[in-house]
């Protein structure tokens, strides 16, 4: 029994739900709730990541630009002091700006960065207050897709009509458990990321289901650098082919597929378009050179005889393939994903049970839950009326090289010229690919504004910086279109410092 003095407060995280601890209106300890059989041990972290030195207690501006504004030395930040200022005079500070920019260059000139796994809440989400608020005041440049599977949102819509074998739901762990003989696993299961799931989950299902797979014996080849990104317990066969190299031995095991008659060739009549310009591609007919097992085993490392016998075991039984987002963060990362889809439409498979491909099911707790199709809450952002974007990458290309233009998504599009960033959750230092290019390209826009819980380098970077909550810090509701729970994240304590929550910055912001 808990204390008079100490009650817990049932939240939620990205980490799984928990109850946390509060002593005399202090955090001083979270417990994974019964429900949940595998917790995360990040849990753990929580309180110290909430008082922890690093936490932002109060608004802050750069010197140089509290003193020179816009105007002040941009090649300064992160290096300049920061100077705390009163609530009203920093919001007073930022409303002008905003309105500057917007009257002097346009609402493109102003980009509404975040990425959104800025808490698990859904009605705090840091990006979602951030574009309903902008979309509110004229519209701003936003970014499209994700860097976890950004070449499938854009590539797999065009071959299966939408990203639902990226993103979820997916085919369930039950079903493959109950008819997959063979469970082909490009970049492997990797349990420690099935620790996490955006929007929060009620419980950590992922290591349960693959113990299930495990219990079932089903036979498990796992192609991927890391040996232990498949829990032992599943005996898996490895194969590490190069880095890189996925979609290589995937036209490999789709030859000899091909020569040896183990394709369907029904399923590839009725169901698909396109596999006569495939089939010439692999056999060699279009450019002379057949990409058999040899050709595979040059490029991956594998040899010959082991590109052959998978393709083999593969139309012997009723077989998945799945293959983790990690493989897309690469040049040509859109082949991994047609190539993958490809090779199960020639098996014949998709829509069978326990057959077919998926994607994620290593990435993400959730990927794989039998879950009823409700939809998850979200906040309504309203339209963007500047209708300007960029894909989420390109932050440094849009900040380097304003009125440049660059193909994406099968249309010419053309850089904004960007004079203020505004960031309200996540960690672009973090996430961005060529920091030392990001950080070339952050010394660009006039102004930088972050809401931030701690001092990350985004903050430090920043030229004005407004202390958040954590999820802790106020009520909320947990949800993913991944989980079965929908999670009542009550405040816990009382805002650290002069910490305060996205909406409430917002309100007055808008006033």
């Amino acid at each position: 029994m808990a204390s008079d003095r100490r009650r817990l407060v049932p939240h939620a995280s990205h980490w799984g739900a928990f109850l946390a601890e509060v002593e005399d209106g202090r955090l001083v300890g979270v417990r994974p709730v019964g429900r949940d059989s595998v917790p995360s041990p990040i849990l753990a972290s929580i309180p110290d990541s909430v008082y922890g030195p690093t936490r932002i207690d109060q608004p802050y501006v750069r010197a140089g630009y509290l003193q020179h504004g816009p105007e002040s030395d941009r090649t300064r930040r992160g290096a300049e002091p920061f100077v705390p200022v009163p609530w009203d005079t920093v919001l007073g500070l930022v409303a002008r700006e905003v309105a500057r920019v917007k009257i002097a260059h346009g609402n493109d000139s102003i980009f509404a960065g975040s990425y959104g796994w800025a808490s698990a809440g859904r009605l705090h989400h840091a990006r979602t207050l951030l574009h309903r608020f902008t979309n509110g005041y004229g519209g701003s440049t936003q970014q499209v897709t994700n860097y976890s599977y950004a070449a499938g949102m854009v590539v797999v819509p065009r071959i299966v009509g939408d990203t639902r074998t990226v993103s979820g739901p997916n085919s369930s762990w039950d079903g493959l458990i109950g008819n997959t003989t063979l469970l082909v696993a490009f970049g492997g299961l990797p349990t420690k990321n099935m620790q996490i799931e955006s929007g929060g989950g009620g419980e950590h299902t992922g290591a349960v289901w693959l113990h299930r797979v495990a219990q079932a014996k089903i036979p498990v080849v796992h192609i991927g650098p890391i040996r232990n990104d498949v829990a032992s317990e599943l005996e898996p066969e490895w194969l590490s082919p190069a880095p890189g190299t996925d979609t290589a031995l995937m036209l490999g095991l789709a030859h000899t597929l091909i020569v040896e008659g183990l394709h369907d060739q029904t399923f590839l009549d009725r169901y698909t378009v396109g596999y006569d310009r495939l089939r010439a591609y692999i056999l060699g007919e279009s450019d002379g050179r057949p990409k058999d097992a040899p050709w595979a085993a040059g490029i991956t490392g594998l040899d010959a005889p082991t590109v052959r016998g998978l393709a083999r075991r593969m139309a012997e039984n009723r077989t998945f393939l799945t293959m983790s987002w990690a493989l897309q963060r690469a040049e040509y990362g859109e082949q991994p994903f047609w190539m993958l889809i490809a090779l199960a439409a020639i098996l014949g498979q998709v829509g069978l049970p326990g057959g077919g491909f998926g994607f994620g099911y290593g990435s993400m707790n959730g990927m794989g839950n039998p879950r009823p199709n409700v939809v998850a809450i979200e906040r309504a952002v309203g339209p963007n009326p500047a209708r300007r974007v960029i894909p989420v990458a390109r932050i440094s290309d849009m900040l380097l090289h304003p009125g440049v233009e660059y193909d994406f998504d099968g249309k010419r599009l053309t850089y904004p010229d960007v004079r203020l960033v505004y960031w309200c959750g996540g960690n672009p230092f973090h996430h961005h690919q060529d920091l030392n290019r990001l950080l070339q390209a952050w010394q660009r826009p006039e102004s930088i504004i972050v809401h931030d819980i701690w001092w990350t380098p985004t903050a430090r970077h920043a030229d004005i910086v407004l202390p958040a909550t954590t999820s802790l810090e106020r009520n909320d509701i947990a949800c993913s279109l991944l989980d079965r729970y929908f999670l009542a994240m009550h405040q816990a304590i009382a805002p650290v410092g002069l910490a305060r929550n996205d909406f409430d910055i917002f309100t007055d912001l808008a006033d």
